[in-house]
Protein backbone atom coordinates (compact mmCIF):
# COMPACT_ATOMS: atom_id res chain seq x y z
CA UNK A 1 0.00 0.00 0.00
CA UNK A 2 0.97 3.74 -0.71
CA UNK A 3 0.72 6.65 1.73
CA UNK A 4 -2.76 8.11 1.72
CA UNK A 5 -2.98 11.81 3.29
CA UNK A 6 -5.68 11.37 6.00
CA UNK A 7 -8.97 13.73 5.62
CA UNK A 8 -9.34 17.82 6.48
CA UNK A 9 -11.63 17.45 9.68
CA UNK A 10 -14.02 20.52 8.96
CA UNK A 11 -15.82 22.60 11.50
CA UNK A 12 -18.66 22.19 13.13
CA UNK A 13 -21.09 24.94 12.30
CA UNK A 14 -20.14 25.14 8.98
CA UNK A 15 -21.66 23.96 5.13
CA UNK A 16 -19.29 21.21 4.88
CA UNK A 17 -20.86 19.66 8.41
CA UNK A 18 -24.13 20.91 8.06
CA UNK A 19 -26.76 17.97 9.08
CA UNK A 20 -23.82 16.04 10.54
CA UNK A 21 -25.33 15.94 14.13
CA UNK A 22 -28.85 14.40 12.46
CA UNK A 23 -28.99 10.68 13.35
CA UNK A 24 -26.28 8.84 15.50
CA UNK A 25 -23.23 11.11 16.00
CA UNK A 26 -20.42 9.63 17.86
CA UNK A 27 -18.35 12.38 20.15
CA UNK A 28 -14.71 11.58 20.44
CA UNK A 29 -11.75 13.56 22.55
CA UNK A 30 -9.60 15.36 20.15
CA UNK A 31 -5.79 15.03 21.47
CA UNK A 32 -2.91 17.64 20.62
CA UNK A 33 0.29 15.97 18.71
CA UNK A 34 0.78 15.28 15.35
CA UNK A 35 -1.04 13.44 12.80
CA UNK A 36 0.42 9.70 11.78
CA UNK A 37 -0.25 6.77 10.25
CA UNK A 38 0.65 3.42 10.23
CA UNK A 39 0.71 0.46 7.61
CA UNK A 40 2.14 -2.55 5.98
CA UNK A 41 4.35 -2.91 3.16
CA UNK A 42 3.39 -6.67 1.71
CA UNK A 43 6.50 -6.19 -0.94
CA UNK A 44 8.97 -5.25 1.32
CA UNK A 45 7.72 -6.56 4.77
CA UNK A 46 7.95 -4.32 6.92
CA UNK A 47 5.92 -1.31 8.73
CA UNK A 48 5.38 2.22 7.45
CA UNK A 49 4.80 5.27 8.80
CA UNK A 50 3.42 8.55 7.40
CA UNK A 51 3.02 12.09 8.93
CA UNK A 52 -0.23 14.28 7.58
CA UNK A 53 1.68 15.04 3.99
CA UNK A 54 4.12 12.56 3.53
CA UNK A 55 5.76 8.67 4.01
CA UNK A 56 8.72 8.72 6.21
CA UNK A 57 11.86 7.53 6.21
CA UNK A 58 14.30 7.18 9.04
CA UNK A 59 16.74 9.64 7.45
CA UNK A 60 13.39 11.99 7.07
CA UNK A 61 11.58 10.89 10.37
CA UNK A 62 8.11 13.19 12.28
CA UNK A 63 9.89 13.46 16.31
CA UNK A 64 10.82 9.63 15.85
CA UNK A 65 7.43 8.01 14.68
CA UNK A 66 8.77 5.82 11.97
CA UNK A 67 11.71 4.47 14.33
CA UNK A 68 9.38 4.12 16.92
CA UNK A 69 6.63 2.23 15.07
CA UNK A 70 9.75 -0.34 13.81
CA UNK A 71 10.10 -1.49 17.65
CA UNK A 72 6.54 -2.25 19.00
CA UNK A 73 5.42 -5.87 18.48
CA UNK A 74 2.02 -5.29 19.19
CA UNK A 75 1.91 -3.35 15.56
CA UNK A 76 3.58 -6.45 14.00
CA UNK A 77 1.28 -8.68 15.45
CA UNK A 78 -1.63 -6.49 14.30
CA UNK A 79 -0.48 -6.12 10.33
CA UNK A 80 0.47 -10.05 10.42
CA UNK A 81 -3.54 -10.79 11.29
CA UNK A 82 -4.67 -7.51 9.41
CA UNK A 83 -2.26 -6.30 6.65
CA UNK A 84 -4.78 -4.79 4.48
CA UNK A 85 -5.80 -1.86 7.05
CA UNK A 86 -4.45 1.49 7.91
CA UNK A 87 -3.79 2.62 11.06
CA UNK A 88 -4.50 6.43 11.81
CA UNK A 89 -4.09 8.39 14.84
CA UNK A 90 -1.80 10.70 16.67
CA UNK A 91 1.38 10.66 17.90
CA UNK A 92 1.54 12.49 21.15
CA UNK A 93 4.27 14.72 21.28
CA UNK A 94 4.66 18.55 22.97
CA UNK A 95 2.62 20.73 20.81
CA UNK A 96 0.53 23.76 22.12
CA UNK A 97 -1.37 21.83 24.91
CA UNK A 98 1.43 20.92 27.27
CA UNK A 99 -1.25 19.64 30.26
CA UNK A 100 -1.02 15.79 28.95
CA UNK A 101 0.02 13.37 31.88
CA UNK A 102 4.04 12.36 31.64
CA UNK A 103 3.21 8.43 30.84
CA UNK A 104 1.12 9.86 27.56
CA UNK A 105 3.71 11.45 25.89
CA UNK A 106 5.16 9.55 22.91
CA UNK A 107 2.56 6.62 22.01
CA UNK A 108 0.61 6.10 18.81
CA UNK A 109 -3.66 6.69 19.64
CA UNK A 110 -5.18 5.37 16.50
CA UNK A 111 -8.45 7.49 16.18
CA UNK A 112 -9.65 5.54 12.63
CA UNK A 113 -8.77 2.47 10.51
CA UNK A 114 -9.62 2.28 6.88
CA UNK A 115 -9.56 -0.76 4.66
CA UNK A 116 -7.78 -1.34 1.86
CA UNK A 117 -10.72 -0.09 -0.74
CA UNK A 118 -10.56 3.50 0.84
CA UNK A 119 -13.27 3.10 3.77
CA UNK A 120 -13.27 3.64 7.32
CA UNK A 121 -14.37 1.05 9.50
CA UNK A 122 -17.17 1.98 11.99
CA UNK A 123 -15.99 2.38 15.58
CA UNK A 124 -17.54 -0.40 16.34
CA UNK A 125 -16.06 -2.22 14.09
CA UNK A 126 -12.32 -1.35 14.85
CA UNK A 127 -12.55 -1.37 18.54
CA UNK A 128 -12.19 -4.80 18.66
CA UNK A 129 -9.56 -5.85 16.51
CA UNK A 130 -7.14 -3.12 18.38
CA UNK A 131 -8.29 -4.63 21.70
CA UNK A 132 -7.13 -8.19 20.71
CA UNK A 133 -3.46 -6.61 20.11
CA UNK A 134 -3.72 -4.44 22.90
CA UNK A 135 -2.93 -1.23 20.59
CA UNK A 136 -4.19 2.42 22.12
CA UNK A 137 -6.74 4.10 21.09
CA UNK A 138 -9.00 7.17 21.73
CA UNK A 139 -12.35 6.06 22.77
CA UNK A 140 -15.66 8.14 22.28
CA UNK A 141 -17.21 10.36 25.16
CA UNK A 142 -20.09 9.44 23.92
CA UNK A 143 -23.37 9.05 21.53
CA UNK A 144 -25.68 11.33 20.55
CA UNK A 145 -29.17 11.46 18.56
CA UNK A 146 -30.58 13.94 16.49
CA UNK A 147 -28.00 16.06 18.64
CA UNK A 148 -27.29 20.52 18.94
CA UNK A 149 -24.73 22.62 20.09
CA UNK A 150 -25.83 22.47 23.90
CA UNK A 151 -24.69 18.67 24.08
CA UNK A 152 -21.67 19.25 22.53
CA UNK A 153 -20.96 22.36 25.21
CA UNK A 154 -21.48 19.62 27.91
CA UNK A 155 -19.31 17.15 26.18
CA UNK A 156 -16.32 19.63 25.93
CA UNK A 157 -16.40 19.82 29.88
CA UNK A 158 -15.42 16.44 29.85
CA UNK A 159 -12.34 16.80 27.46
CA UNK A 160 -10.33 16.20 30.15
CA UNK A 161 -10.65 13.39 31.39
CA UNK A 162 -8.70 11.71 28.79
CA UNK A 163 -4.70 11.79 29.19
CA UNK A 164 -5.04 15.37 30.72
CA UNK A 165 -3.30 15.67 34.46
CA UNK A 166 -5.50 16.12 36.96
CA UNK A 167 -6.91 19.42 37.67
CA UNK A 168 -5.40 20.86 34.78
CA UNK A 169 -8.61 21.95 32.32
CA UNK A 170 -9.97 20.56 29.20
CA UNK A 171 -8.39 18.64 26.52
CA UNK A 172 -7.89 20.24 23.07
CA UNK A 173 -11.52 19.54 21.76
CA UNK A 174 -14.09 16.82 19.99
CA UNK A 175 -14.35 14.89 17.05
CA UNK A 176 -17.90 14.51 15.45
CA UNK A 177 -18.27 11.53 13.60
CA UNK A 178 -21.44 10.03 11.91
CA UNK A 179 -20.67 6.78 10.20
CA UNK A 180 -23.79 7.54 7.85
CA UNK A 181 -23.48 10.75 6.94
CA UNK A 182 -21.81 12.45 4.01
CA UNK A 183 -22.10 16.23 3.48
CA UNK A 184 -24.03 17.95 0.91
CA UNK A 185 -21.29 17.69 -1.48
CA UNK A 186 -21.02 14.03 -0.98
CA UNK A 187 -17.77 13.68 1.04
CA UNK A 188 -18.29 12.03 3.87
CA UNK A 189 -16.23 14.28 6.39
CA UNK A 190 -16.22 14.39 10.17
CA UNK A 191 -16.65 17.00 12.31
CA UNK A 192 -14.14 19.05 14.94
CA UNK A 193 -14.86 21.54 17.71
CA UNK A 194 -11.61 22.95 19.42
CA UNK A 195 -12.14 23.55 23.05
CA UNK A 196 -10.24 27.58 22.43
CA UNK A 197 -12.59 28.12 19.71
CA UNK A 198 -16.05 26.88 20.58
CA UNK A 199 -17.36 30.27 22.11
CA UNK A 200 -17.13 31.35 18.68
CA UNK A 201 -19.35 28.53 16.94
CA UNK A 202 -21.94 28.95 19.87
CA UNK A 203 -22.45 32.29 19.17
CA UNK A 204 -22.29 31.57 15.45
CA UNK A 205 -25.20 28.77 15.96
CA UNK A 206 -27.25 30.66 18.49
CA UNK A 207 -27.35 33.55 16.24
CA UNK A 208 -25.69 36.23 18.53
CA UNK A 209 -23.39 38.66 15.73
CA UNK A 210 -20.02 37.37 15.12
CA UNK A 211 -18.68 40.69 14.07
CA UNK A 212 -20.37 44.00 15.61
CA UNK A 213 -19.56 47.31 13.65
CA UNK A 214 -18.50 48.11 9.95
CA UNK A 215 -15.52 46.15 9.43
CA UNK A 216 -14.85 44.77 6.55
CA UNK A 217 -14.90 41.03 5.25
CA UNK A 218 -10.78 40.67 5.54
CA UNK A 219 -10.98 41.60 9.19
CA UNK A 220 -14.37 39.36 9.41
CA UNK A 221 -12.46 36.01 7.94
CA UNK A 222 -9.26 36.62 10.39
CA UNK A 223 -11.60 37.13 13.48
CA UNK A 224 -13.63 34.39 12.46
CA UNK A 225 -10.89 31.65 11.27
CA UNK A 226 -7.66 33.02 12.60
CA UNK A 227 -8.22 32.47 16.13
CA UNK A 228 -5.42 31.84 18.50
CA UNK A 229 -6.02 28.09 18.78
CA UNK A 230 -5.20 27.90 14.91
CA UNK A 231 -1.98 30.19 15.77
CA UNK A 232 -0.62 28.00 18.78
CA UNK A 233 -1.26 25.03 16.71
CA UNK A 234 0.79 26.10 13.91
CA UNK A 235 3.78 27.41 16.46
CA UNK A 236 3.60 23.93 17.83
CA UNK A 237 4.23 22.55 14.30
CA UNK A 238 7.28 24.64 14.28
CA UNK A 239 8.48 23.85 17.11
CA UNK A 240 8.60 20.37 17.03
CA UNK A 241 10.19 20.62 13.56
CA UNK A 242 12.97 22.88 14.89
CA UNK A 243 13.08 21.39 18.22
CA UNK A 244 11.95 24.29 19.82
CA UNK A 245 11.35 28.09 19.64
CA UNK A 246 13.33 31.05 18.28
CA UNK A 247 12.98 34.36 17.29
CA UNK A 248 14.10 33.22 14.12
CA UNK A 249 11.40 31.53 13.00
CA UNK A 250 9.08 34.14 13.11
CA UNK A 251 9.65 34.63 9.27
CA UNK A 252 8.34 31.42 8.86
CA UNK A 253 5.22 31.18 11.11
CA UNK A 254 3.89 34.60 9.38
CA UNK A 255 3.72 32.30 6.11
CA UNK A 256 3.07 29.17 7.47
CA UNK A 257 0.00 30.64 9.57
CA UNK A 258 -1.63 32.54 6.63
CA UNK A 259 -0.76 29.34 4.18
CA UNK A 260 -2.56 27.12 6.12
CA UNK A 261 -5.83 29.30 6.23
CA UNK A 262 -6.01 29.92 2.66
CA UNK A 263 -5.52 26.22 2.43
CA UNK A 264 -7.95 25.15 5.44
CA UNK A 265 -10.49 28.04 5.45
CA UNK A 266 -10.98 29.39 2.09
CA UNK A 267 -13.80 27.19 1.03
CA UNK A 268 -15.44 28.18 4.37
CA UNK A 269 -15.58 31.59 4.44
CA UNK A 270 -16.60 31.61 0.63
CA UNK A 271 -19.74 29.66 2.12
CA UNK A 272 -20.24 31.87 5.12
CA UNK A 273 -19.93 35.50 3.48
CA UNK A 274 -21.33 34.20 0.47
CA UNK A 275 -19.19 34.40 -2.13
CA UNK A 276 -17.45 37.76 -1.09
CA UNK A 277 -14.78 39.93 -3.04
CA UNK A 278 -11.74 39.32 -0.84
CA UNK A 279 -8.38 41.29 -0.80
CA UNK A 280 -5.84 38.64 -0.42
CA UNK A 281 -3.33 41.12 0.26
CA UNK A 282 -5.18 42.58 2.65
CA UNK A 283 -5.82 39.51 4.09
CA UNK A 284 -2.19 38.88 4.56
CA UNK A 285 -1.30 41.80 6.30
CA UNK A 286 -4.49 41.60 8.85
CA UNK A 287 -3.03 37.59 9.12
CA UNK A 288 0.53 39.20 10.06
CA UNK A 289 -0.93 41.63 12.39
CA UNK A 290 -2.82 38.88 14.45
CA UNK A 291 0.20 36.51 14.69
CA UNK A 292 2.03 39.08 15.96
CA UNK A 293 -0.30 39.99 18.35
CA UNK A 294 -0.55 36.42 20.07
CA UNK A 295 3.58 35.91 20.03
CA UNK A 296 3.90 39.01 21.41
CA UNK A 297 5.80 41.60 19.22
Amino acid sequence: MAFIKYQHLERLGTQETEGILDGIAYVFYKIDGTNASVWWDEENKEICAGSRNRELSLGNDNAGFLAWTRDQVRLASFFHYYPHLRLYGEWLVPHSLKTYREDAWRNFYIFDVMDEDGNYLHYDQYKNLLDQEGLDYIPPIGMIINGNTDQIYQFLDKTGQFLIKDGEGRGEGLVIKNYDYSNKYGRQTWAKVVTNEFKILNHKEMGAPLIHGAEFIEQNIINRYCTDAFIDKEKAKLELDNDGWSSKLIPQLLGRVFYELIQEETWNFIKEFKNPTVNFKLLNTLCIKAVKARIGL
